[in-house]
């Protein structure tokens, strides 16, 4: 059990030193502490995770090109332009948390930092990862960020281009170079027309081969970009967090279609009602006369709850159970539960699947009734695996076939070509077999099962590990396959994790040729 609001909970140590230091002794008073208690704990949302479900939502498709030059440590935007472009990447992010968010890198080369993904910490962390001081190229290539950004043609997408600009000149090339790409460009552009000095890691102004001091400034070409593309032209607001609300603005103004994707969010059942019932119950106790008649009524309500409740537990402990390959302790956990769901039923019969139990396990699977065409694939698929471990190659194949009937997969192709050759043996042996006693008959078929059983190939036993996958779940992870993008809902803290050797060899390929860093 979780709390969704635990900070409520601290609330719990002034009303304990309460009790503490008054130590009452009328009942009423101890009465109405603990009702305030337990309106604390409900208001702290305790929840049960139930797992993890799957829905569509509509999302738009962003691309974030962030400059990570040398010139990016100008400090004409405080505390300077890559800082500032870092907290207002982090603040895009907590604004808007459906977007789906594609993270490049670029100097003279682009890198891709983190794939489209809705999963926003994932960005996050990607981008906390990265350390400018391990960037050696100083310019800036519009062009071949362009060209990468183009080679994509998946659907319209929004593209933030965060950067000075850089020594870019050709507009006419940085145009071609977007042609025919389905996209709304907005230009994040940092730096000022006074430009500024480059702090080196000692602290010291950067200066060129001369002697000269180099200043960076921002490049006119950009809003000239955005103009000639049809996009929006922004410049630093007072604070990273006004930039965000600017930027989504922008986007706003420019998206076409959202792309409908598929996302993981995390399921919980709420148990906030359970201590506020109490509390509701502990009052009407206290001050009024019909507590009497109310209790058996709240009792009745509480029964259901309590049902209800563990249910939802002996599902999580089974499924616990299930992927600690402790099987017989996964179906008596499940014979348990009183109401026969779904996740139940493929749970339990997955169970029986792997004890070997085939038989039980088909009928189970035969028994669930379901409206979801993905489901009833996965279904098809179990079914197939099962009859195909009990020799029943004729039923296998056809429960394979209304598998695939339902959509393409590699695995339930590769069984049902499997069934179909052991089936065509079978009746081989058959054919050839020559007329023997009737006990030598019997010796023949066991033989032949046996052999059969020993011909299984490695991909029924590969099959019948993916039919025991945990109920839904097991659903989810079959179902993920073809997709393009599954995403979760969690935004949680990113942890710095320092990037490979090979990331900072790629950005900073080309730097011994660099001629006009600046």
């Amino acid at each position: 059990m979780i709390f969704h609001a635990p900070h409520y909970l601290w609330l719990l140590i002034p009303l304990g030193l309460a009790f503490y230091l008054l130590k009452p002794r009328s009942l009423r008073i101890v009465v109405h502490l603990l009702i305030i208690a337990l309106l604390l704990a409900a208001l702290a949302r305790p929840q049960l995770e139930r797992g993890i479900t799957q829905e569509r939502v509509d999302a738009r498709d962003v691309i974030i090109a962030l400059d990570v030059s040398y010139s990016m440590r100008a400090q004409d935007v405080a505390p300077d332009r890559y800082h500032f472009a870092k907290a207002t990447i982090e603040a895009l992010l907590k604004k808007d948390a459906k977007d789906n968010v594609m993270l490049i890198a670029f100097t003279t080369n682009p890198l891709l930092l983190s794939p489209p993904t809705t999963d926003h910490a994932l960005v996050k962390t990607a981008l906390e990862a990265l350390e400018p001081k391990n960037i050696l190229t100083k310019g800036t290539s519009l062009k071949k960020l362009f060209t990468q950004i183009a080679a994509d043609k998946n659907g319209h997408k929004e593209v933030l281009l965060i950067t000075d600009g850089g020594e870019e000149r050709d507009l006419d090339a940085l145009t071609k170079a977007l042609k025919g790409a389905d996209i709304h460009l907005t230009v994040l552009a940092l730096g000022t027309t006074e430009g500024s000095t480059i702090p080196t890691e000692e602290g010291k102004p950067l200066r060129d081969k001369e002697g000269h001091l180099v200043i960076s400034r921002i490049n006119p070409l950009l809003e000239s970009l955005a103009d000639t593309l049809g996009g929006t032209y922004l410049t630093p607001k007072s604070s990273p967090e006004a930039t965000a609300d600017a930027i989504l603005k922008s986007f706003e103004a420019g998206s076409g279609d959202a792309n409908s994707i598929e996302k993981l969010r995390h399921s919980y059942t709420e148990l906030y009602q359970l201590p506020l019932l109490l509390a509701l119950l502990l009052f009407l106790a206290v001050h009024t006369r019909a507590a009497r008649r109310l209790l058996p009524l709240f009792a009745l309500f509480g029964i259901q709850l309590h049902a209800s409740f563990f249910d939802i537990l002996y599902l999580k402990q089974a499924y616990s159970h299930y992927a600690q390959q402790e099987y017989n302790t996964t179906k008596a956990t499940l014979l348990k539960v009183k109401t026969p769901s779904l996740q139940r039923q493929i749970a339990l019969a997955n169970a029986y699947y792997k004890l070997g139990d085939y038989p039980r396990a088909a009928a189970l699977y035969r028994s669930i009734r379901t409206t979801s065409p993905k489901i009833k694939q996965m279904l098809f698929y179990n079914l197939g695996n099962a009859y195909a471990m009990q020799g029943a190659y004729a039923k296998a194949r056809m429960y394979y076939t209304k598998a695939l009937q339902l959509g393409e997969d590699a695995d339930t192709l590769h069984n049902l070509q499997t069934v179909a050759l052991l089936e065509e043996k079978r009746k081989e042996t058959l054919g050839m077999a020559r007329p023997k006693s009737q006990g030598a008959q019997s010796k023949a078929k066991q033989g032949s099962d046996e052999s059969d059983d020993t011909k299984k190939p490695k991909a029924q036993e590969q099959s019948g590990a993916g039919s025991g996958s945990g109920g839904e779940q097991q659903h989810k992870n079959r179902a993920k396959k073809g997709k393009k993008r599954l995403l979760t809902d969690e935004d949680e803290t990113p942890q710095k994790l320092p990037l490979s050797s090979k990331v900072y060899e790629l950005i900073n390929k080309g730097y011994l040729r660099e001629t006009k860093p600046w």
